[in-house]
C-alpha cells in the first residue's frame, strides 16, 4: 500500500512537471482566442501532417481489454472522414500553435523531405534504430532558414500538447 501511494505521488510529480513544460510555450499563444486564420492555418497544418494517420496510431498504440475491442474502435474510427478530423483539432490546436509557427511547420511538412519524414513515421514496421530519413544537400539549406528553426522548436514544444488533444479526440469518437 506504502508503495502505490508513492507510486502515484511520483505520477502526479510527473504529470505536474509535464505540464509545466507544455503550458509556457501553450499559454503564450492561448493568451487570447485564436483568430479566424489562426485556425486556418493550424487546420492547414494538420492536413499537411496527415493527423488522421496521428489518430489512428493513437488509438493503435492504447491498450484494449482484447483484440475484439481494438477492431471496434479502429472500425469506429475508419468512418471518420480525415476533413472532420482536421476540422474538430483546428481550435484545440490553433490555441497551441501561433499562426506563423503554423504556416512554416506546413511548408515543412509539404516538402519532399517532410513528405518523406512523415511517410517513414506512419507508414514504416516498427525498428530499433529508425533514424530520419537523409535529406538531400537542398533540404539541408532549408532545414537550416532561420524561420524553420523558430518554428520547429517551438512546435517540438506544444507537439506533447497536441498528441493529447489527439487523444482526447479518439477518445470522444470511440465513446459515442
Amino acid at each position: 500500500m506504502k508503495l502505490l501511494k508513492v507510486w502515484a505521488a511520483t505520477g502526479v510529480m510527473a504529470l505536474a512537471s509535464w505540464a509545466s513544460a507544455v503550458t509556457p510555450a501553450a499559454t503564450s499563444v492561448a493568451a487570447s482566442a485564436p483568430d479566424a486564420a489562426q485556425v486556418q492555418a493550424a487546420h492547414d497544418l494538420l492536413v499537411a501532417m496527415q493527423a488522421e494517420k496521428l489518430m489512428r496510431m493513437t488509438a493503435g498504440a492504447s491498450k484494449f481489454a482484447d483484440d475484439k475491442q481494438r477492431q471496434a474502435v479502429m472500425a469506429k474510427l475508419d468512418k471518420i472522414a480525415p476533413e472532420e478530423v482536421y476540422r474538430r483539432l483546428s481550435l484545440p490546436v490553433a490555441r497551441l500553435v501561433a499562426a506563423d509557427t503554423a504556416t512554416e511547420m506546413t511548408r515543412f511538412y509539404t516538402s519532399s523531405y517532410g513528405q518523406r519524414l512523415l511517410k517513414q513515421t506512419y507508414n514504416s514496421g516498427p525498428s530499433l534504430n529508425a533514424g530520419d530519413p537523409v535529406p538531400t544537400a537542398a533540404e539541408k539549406i532549408e532545414l537550416k532558414r532561420p524561420a524553420y528553426l523558430k518554428a520547429d522548436q517551438a512546435f517540438q514544444q506544444v507537439k506533447p500538447a497536441i498528441r493529447h488533444e489527439v487523444f482526447v479526440l479518439v477518445k470522444d469518437i470511440v465513446s459515442k
